[in-house]
């Protein structure tokens, strides 16, 4: 097979390319932008390009398919001499369905929680021995990529709603036809693609009709929205399969969890994570994987990177870094936080860094999401509005959207920074959540500062 990516720099793109590589097929791509990491994992499977931009000469006929990333312009040269030759052109989706026809296909979707539960369906898969592709969107400890396709008989694929590609605008999700589905919840977003709440919803109604005959759709029944989406829209020949938050029980900051009577020890915690465990499980279920081989393994999934990740603790201090940015995400950080600490003081630092949480319209979304925190601030950059063109973001807008009385608004690094240095740590949990880095600020080294300084 000859394949050549537009756009192979792209954080996805270039794995599915190495992924690609590894199996034995010709990969050539192009890009007019290529950073880190993706640079350096190109250039040690000798992929990088020779020449940053776009060479329509690499376009011929002998091609077996061009995949076209998200981050092309629908007048890139290579893609327009790829129609005038006839050339099989894909987007991402696309191609990965190309590639997984003959096998169990797995998706996860869902507004929050894809990443966790896809990774949590991975890690039990390794740890049971069974031989699986996946797709995922973030760094899984254990899995040098994050994309892998071999010969091997089931993929599991976090199913992400935003567009294909600038030719294919319909949801990624809606090409990969799941004989397992999971839906996590449904709350709006990518609100730049989805103006509405209706057309947001409408995606996840297609997405349970894609389906494949005799197949499984799991989804979480504590979402009314989502409860009443799968009532009013219900399949004859589909099996379906509701889940809630499984028994538990929290202990000195430690959580366990029972699987039909079979008893763990998480190293993550929260309800949201719970029910992405019991998603996780009865995905595994159906694959053939028992309730002991699945309680062994979960036992030991520590996360997907930033999901409430672990910088930094000490005896009297504990700092998270978390990706939640959409409401509903921040709202079930923060819960889950201030559960699984509720004697200690509870610090949230938040960034507004996406499309939809940086359009005035959306902020009402926010309301009560930070309501847990003792102390808490939200952040947003002026130069993340200038790059999305979007216009200014007063700071009283965003107070009143949130609705937290003693809630600190800032839109310049330096204010976060002072606000930062000048709390009281001492017997808290601190929690930064973003899906950006606080323009430059790094979060990490702070933590670890904090922590040494009051051993």
């Amino acid at each position: 097979m000859k394949i050549h990516f537009i756009s192979i720099g792209g954080s996805v793109m270039h794995q599915l390319a190495i992924a690609l590589k590894r199996k034995g097929y010709q990969i050539t791509g192009s890009d007019d932008e290529i950073f880190e990491p993706a640079k350096t994992n190109l250039a040690k499977e000798g992929l990088l390009p020779q020449a940053i931009g776009w060479q329509p000469d690499r376009i011929t006929k002998d091609l077996d398919a061009v995949i076209l990333g998200m981050h092309a312009k629908a007048d890139n040269p290579e893609l327009q001499k790829a129609k005038e030759l006839g050339v099989s052109i894909y987007s991402f989706p696309e191609y990965i369905f190309q590639e997984s026809k003959n096998k169990t296909r797995v998706v996860v979707g869902g507004s929050h929680g894809k990443t966790t539960t896809t990774s949590m369906i991975m890690h039990v898969l390794r740890e049971a021995g069974k031989a699986f592709d996946y797709l995922v969107g973030a760094r899984l400890q254990g899995f040098d990529q994050s994309v892998n396709i071999t010969k091997a008989p089931i993929i599991v694929c976090e199913g992400d709603e935003y567009p294909a590609s600038v030719v294919e605008k319909r949801p990624k999700f809606h090409f990969l036809f799941p004989h397992i589905a999971i839906i996590t919840g449904i709350a709006w977003d990518h609100i730049n693609v989805f103006p509405t709440f209706d057309n947001y919803l409408e995606q996840f109604r297609i997405f349970i009709d894609k389906i494949e005959p005799n197949g499984h759709l799991i989804y979480n029944d504590t979402d009314s929205i989502l409860k009443e989406l799968v009532e009013t829209h219900a399949r004859t020949d589909i099996h379906y399969h509701p889940y809630r938050v499984p028994d538990h029980s929290i202990t000195n900051g430690v959580t366990r969890v029972a699987i039909e009577g079979v008893v763990t020890e998480l190293k993550v915690f929260g309800d949201h994570n719970l029910l992405n465990l019991n998603a996780a499980w009865l995905a595994c279920k159906e694959l053939g994987v028992s309730s002991h081989q699945f309680i062994n393994a979960i036992g030991s999934f520590t996360g997907a990177a930033k999901r409430l990740e672990l910088l930094a603790k000490n005896e009297s201090t504990v700092f998270y870094r978390d990706f939640a940015h959409a409401p509903s995400k921040v709202k079930a950080t923060i819960e889950a936080v201030k559960n699984q600490f509720p004697d200690r003081k509870f610090i949230a630092a938040l960034e507004l860094h996406t499309y939809s949480s940086l359009n005035e319209a959306f902020m009402k979304e926010y309301k009560g999401a930070m309501d847990a925190a003792d102390e808490a601030s939200v952040f947003y950059s002026k130069h993340a509005l200038e790059l999305k063109r979007m216009p200014d973001l007063p700071k009283e807008v965003v107070k009143t959207g949130f609705a937290k009385e003693n809630l600190e608004v800032f839109n310049d690094r330096s204010e976060l920074e002072n606000w930062l240095n000048g709390l009281d740590y001492n017997n808290a949990v601190v929690v930064f959540m973003s899906s950006g880095n606080y323009d430059g600020l790094d979060t990490e080294a702070f933590a670890r500062r904090i922590t040494q300084a009051e051993v």
